[in-house]
């Protein structure tokens, strides 16, 4: 049976947030009329601590004061205190429990997309591997036997094998963008930002002459043109 005290406390809170009716109290908070009536008897020991909060919310009443009030500061107030003390302990141990396993979770996605993205640059390193092995072919291919027969035959012209190199590699640069800044032999101004000046202290604008070739990509150097002074 209900606790003829503690109903008129809660009716009074009740009214003070225009809650007319226990149905309509059940309803507000999602906590059944059972759970009511167990405040209502004042065993608020045997009540979740969950439960409780929905309570203080919709009565917009401390929980600590919800507690105090329909435990009626019994002599036992302090085995209910320690009892509450110990419900929100495991409520907070829960959501503990929860966070861990979100970090875990986390944890567990980020190892699965460092796995997908070592995947991907593996599949990209074969196509670039195979990309150029398919520019390089002639070379691969032409090459050895070249070198064999110069090997056999000192007096074999180098023209006649120059074709097989310079050609696969042009083909190459011009796939990945890359160009000469000027061809070996070629007499031009110097200009430190494109030129590495081998000998001699000339200064930018002087006539030089590119002894080995430099290579650029777009406007990004790649390796300076050695020149020297005419």
């Amino acid at each position: 049976m209900p606790n003829h005290n503690f109903t008129h406390l809660l009716q009074d809170l009740m009214r003070q947030v225009g809650i007319s009716s226990f149905r309509a109290l059940s309803r507000a908070t999602g906590v059944s009329e059972r759970q009511i009536l167990r405040l209502r008897q004042g065993k608020v020991e045997q009540m979740r601590v969950d439960i409780l909060l929905k309570l203080s919310q919709v009565l917009q009443i401390n929980l600590d004061e919800l507690v105090a009030t329909f435990s009626g500061m019994s002599s036992d107030g302090e085995i209910k205190k320690a009892k509450l003390e110990k419900q929100q302990h495991s409520a907070l141990k829960i959501n503990e429990q929860e966070l861990l396993q979100e970090v875990a979770n986390l944890k567990t996605e980020y190892e699965r997309s460092r796995l997908a993205l070592e995947q991907q640059r593996e599949v990209l390193q074969q196509e670039f591997q195979q990309t150029s092995l398919q520019l390089l072919e002639s070379l691969l291919l032409q090459w050895p036997t070249a070198a064999q027969k110069a090997q056999e035959n000192p007096q074999l012209p180098a023209i006649k094998i120059l074709p097989l190199v310079q050609k696969p590699l042009e083909k190459l640069l011009q796939g990945w963008g890359v160009e000469a800044i000027a061809p070996v032999g070629a007499e031009l101004p110097y200009d430190p930002q494109w030129h590495q000046l081998m000998e001699g202290n000339s200064q930018p604008g002087d006539i030089v002459k590119v002894r080995y070739i430099g290579y650029r990509q777009g406007e990004k150097l790649l390796y300076r043109a050695k020149v020297g002074p005419i």
